[in-house]
């Protein structure tokens, strides 16, 4: 076992789970996952008189839906609908599986998506100051959740503008997974802004996750009313594109939502959970929209799958007030909160 992994995996389970005696935590990986951190994390789980269940099922060929027909389905889905806590270590993410979806319907249930994590990873977005992240992520999600219009841009030649819909929610990870619900990797917010609203231009230089990883070069996208309706670029554009169309259904050229990343500790890394959390990016979700981010709106035909663009170093104007600039947070009243 890495025992310099335990001061950590204390701090999930404890802290951020706040895991009690007694309760079933499932933790979920597969052939490509990191044992390491798996079996620190189900030790931790040990230590504090809770019962670990831990389901490796073989690395399936996609994600999300994509992955439904490699994976066990019935058993997997019964068993994560019966326990509190479900932790999800897959390379191969389960999230947006049908699996996922049938484990939602558990309102008890406290999930993290803690996807292809490894041993490096795992203490470098983890083993930092959640109290003063807390603190500058709710005060900035209030900023977000009352402003109308949103503008992003970054260095490559990002340049998007969208409306914020009032009844949606700013979905903000600061690591708090005590309460029940669907809960992500510390250190960003996420949101579906007014579909039809979404319109400009999107340049991908950090990474797409499925299917590229690290990019080469710049990757764009013309968005009209939340639809992608260009891809420009060279080879990797190309095979984006080519990702995109295998699907044959028109909602994987849909915006699913937008994050901003606030990890301190997060690099670029080709990992989509790591990369989405690089401080100062901006990210897009493409594909099927998680339902707790569409509160109002119910899709009866979502997309088969899910991948994640970043751009980095981007600029974020809320109501014309700057949050970001060139990555860097610029607002007084926000700097002074991870200050202090």
């Amino acid at each position: 076992m890495r025992f310099d992994l335990s001061k950590v995996a204390m701090k999930l389970v404890c802290d951020i789970f706040k895991v009690k005696p007694n309760e079933e935590v499932a933790i979920t990986y597969d052939t490509l996952s990191h044992l390491a951190v798996v079996e620190t994390v189900a030790s931790e789980i040990v230590r504090v008189g809770a019962k670990p269940l831990l389901l490796c099922v073989p690395a399936p060929r996609g994600v999300g839906k994509a992955a439904d027909p490699d994976l066990p389905l019935k058993a997997l889905s019964a068993a994560l609908q019966n326990v509190d806590v479900w932790i999800e270590f897959n390379q191969q993410w389960l999230l947006y599986s049908s699996a996922f979806e049938a484990a939602i319907k558990n309102k008890s249930l406290r999930y993290m998506c803690l996807v292809g994590m490894d041993e490096d990873m795992f203490v470098r977005t983890l083993d930092i100051d959640l109290e003063k992240l807390t603190s500058f992520m709710k005060r900035f999600a209030q900023i977000l959740k009352n402003a109308r219009e949103v503008r992003i841009t970054n260095p490559s030649g990002t340049d998007v503008r969208f409306s914020n819909h009032p009844q949606r929610p700013i979905v903000c990870d600061y690591g708090d997974a005590s309460k029940p619900g669907i809960h992500m990797l510390p250190g960003q917010m996420s949101w579906t802004p007014i579909e039809e609203s979404i319109n400009g231009k999107i340049v991908f230089d950090g990474s797409i996750v499925p299917p590229l990883g690290v990019l080469k070069e710049p990757v764009t996208l013309v968005v009209k009313e939340g639809r992608i309706v260009e891809i420009v670029g060279g080879s990797q554009a190309r095979q984006f594109k080519s990702w995109l169309k295998f699907f044959k259904h028109e909602g994987m050229f849909r915006l699913a939502h937008i994050s901003l990343g606030l990890n301190p500790g997060a690099r670029l890394s080709g990992n989509v959970l790591e990369d989405e959390r690089v401080w100062g990016c901006s990210e897009w979700g493409i594909g099927y929209i998680s339902e707790d981010l569409i509160p109002d709106k119910v899709y009866t035909d979502q997309a088969p799958s899910h991948c994640d663009g970043v751009c980095l170093n981007s600029t974020v104007l809320v109501d014309d007030r700057a949050i970001f600039v060139d990555g860097n947070l610029v607002d007084e009243e926000l700097r002074r909160l991870l200050e202090d």
